[in-house]
């Protein structure tokens, strides 16, 4: 039996993308999700997973690029923050200074807390922007989860069409992630990144569900106007011989 992880990416964000997730999850169509601290539906989020019954299936989704920071010292550092909101400006591949490493280690590990804080046991981690993933914060981000017990943490995306230098960076840092004690899937892909074919065996997909300007649940590919738009998320159980299952599995 093949066996996929489907991730919804960005619980908490907004109602509307909180929402989706919610009836992807109803609809077999995800088996996971990764919450971000600092989302303004973070609450009702919360409450959301527990009435639905999958509060035993959300990760962290560490953020650094969105929304306003839960601590004060990341506000004083102009490269991640404008006018008290994170200002999706950061380069990953940047140095960084030792203040703002020390801002980066004590945001995150706030946005940690708050999800542990709501009674949630933090399944794994990713990151919005795939800020884990960039060479200076990715230490950081390593040490934040091992403090916390956290042991299962998304790839570099290994799928899909990838230029012969990022297969090169990213095979690297999936490399590394193993080498600091994370349990991982073997491959990591967006939908796009599969076409029409079946993603291999122990694969997690990532998707972000939401909805299109006619109400329809679609993986979002980006907005138009302030409306989502994508495409529908597939149902990758529709083979026999594959299952979904979350992180807690892995």
């Amino acid at each position: 039996m093949k066996k996929l992880i489907v991730n919804g990416d960005d619980y908490g964000l907004n109602e509307h993308n909180s929402k989706a997730i919610a009836q992807a999850f109803a609809e077999g169509l995800i088996s996971s999700a990764t919450m971000m601290a600092n989302g303004e539906y973070f609450e009702q989020a919360v409450e959301l997973a527990r009435e639905r019954g999958f509060i035993g299936s959300i990760g962290i989704h560490l953020n650094l690029t969105e929304g306003e920071p839960l601590t004060e010292d990341i506000k004083r550092c102009p490269r991640f923050v404008t006018d008290g909101r994170f200002n999706k400006k950061y380069n990953r591949t940047h140095p960084l200074r030792s203040d703002e490493k020390s801002a980066i280690e004590k945001e995150l590990s706030a946005q940690v807390g708050k999800i542990s804080g709501a009674g949630i046991k933090i399944t794994h981690a990713d990151s919005h922007h795939h800020i884990h993933t960039g060479v200076f914060v990715a230490p950081i981000a390593a040490r934040v989860c091992r403090e916390n017990g956290i042991d299962k943490m998304r790839l570099h995306r290994n799928l899909g069409k990838i230029s012969p230098f990022k297969r090169f960076v990213k095979n690297k840092y999936n490399k590394w992630l193993h080498k600091q004690g994370f349990k991982t899937t073997k491959y990591f892909a967006y939908v796009v990144d599969l076409g029409d074919d079946c993603a291999p065996d122990d694969t997690e997909i990532m998707v972000h569900p939401d909805y299109d300007k006619s109400g329809e649940l679609i993986d979002r590919r980006g907005t138009d106007g302030g409306v989502p738009f994508g495409e529908k998320i597939p149902l990758y159980t529709r083979d026999e011989q594959t299952s979904l299952r979350g992180y807690s599995q892995l």
